[in-house]
């Protein structure tokens, strides 16, 4: 997935990408949502035990495996809607501790719409950069640069700029079905070009006035194990962005494995 100067690439068999950029390499993550198990608790009944020990660790093993010198969090790093509280509190702070105060890796948090307490509880965190709900850009370049959103916004126009936009809320996966109508789902990864004419008008100017470095979006897979997706190559089940699908010019599926199923309204 590389375009220009800026590099985004999976990480094999895992739903996080790297993220090559001038300044750093940056380990790519969305939809993290610490604490999903209370969340389900109280949504929907469900007993599951915390995996919030695990899901750490996959993390800090990703870091060394990568040699990432920064974290990206994508949005929905916690799963609440609203104020951070008990088990997601807990876990959060457990996740701090590990990767900022003792592998010594700064975070970046792109806010998505689980993120309400985010900013209350980390805003004023050494280590921690908080980016506004319409995202921002890796390295802090324009053009030939990475930009990271959660995507239940616009983008901020500055993004379109750049080589690379990366996103998440959409937890892709894609339905597998066999010839005698059984079928599996997988996690996938989503990406294709963006239409210029679909973000200039819902950015409300002229697609002459908007600084476009034709970017590829890449929509990464939740790395939460336990937080579902939307089968995006099925036509009823829709997407979740604003900009989603009338943007995406055509858009390309690939398994964690790296296998490429092709066009998502084909597979």
């Amino acid at each position: 997935m590389a375009d220009g100067g800026a590099r985004v690439e999976p990480v094999a068999n895992t739903p996080a990408a790297t993220a090559d950029y001038d300044g750093g390499r940056a380990l790519v993550v969305g939809d993290y949502h610490a604490g999903i198990e209370a969340g389900l608790r109280y949504e929907r009944g469900v007993e599951l035990p915390s995996n919030s020990d695990e899901r750490r660790q996959r993390l800090l093993t990703l870091l060394d495996q990568t040699i990432a010198d920064r974290l990206v969090f994508l949005g929905d790093l916690g799963h609440r809607i609203g104020s951070t509280e008990g088990a997601e509190l807990t876990e959060l702070q457990a996740l701090y501790t590990a990767v900022v105060e003792e592998a010594g890796v700064p975070i970046t948090v792109a806010p998505g719409n689980h993120d309400g307490g985010i900013e209350t509880l980390w805003s004023d965190r050494a280590g921690v950069d908080i980016l506004p709900q319409s995202g921002g850009l890796l390295g802090g370049e324009r053009s030939g640069g990475i930009g990271v959103f959660h995507g239940h916004t616009w983008p901020d126009s500055e993004l379109l700029a750049a080589d690379v936009v990366c996103m998440a809320h959409e937890h892709p996966t894609v339905k597998l079905t066999d010839s005698v109508g059984g079928y599996r789902t997988e996690k996938a990864w989503l990406r294709g070009r963006l239409d210029r004419m679909v973000m200039a008008e819902g950015l409300n100017c002229e697609p002459k006035d908007l600084a476009w470095g034709d970017p590829r979006l890449v929509v990464l897979p939740a790395f939460n194990e336990r937080s579902g997706g939307t089968w995006v190559n099925v036509e009823e089940e829709g997407f979740l962005a604003p900009f989603l699908p009338d943007a995406l010019r055509s858009g390309e599926l690939y398994l964690l494995d790296g296998t490429r199923l092709g066009q998502y309204q084909s597979v």
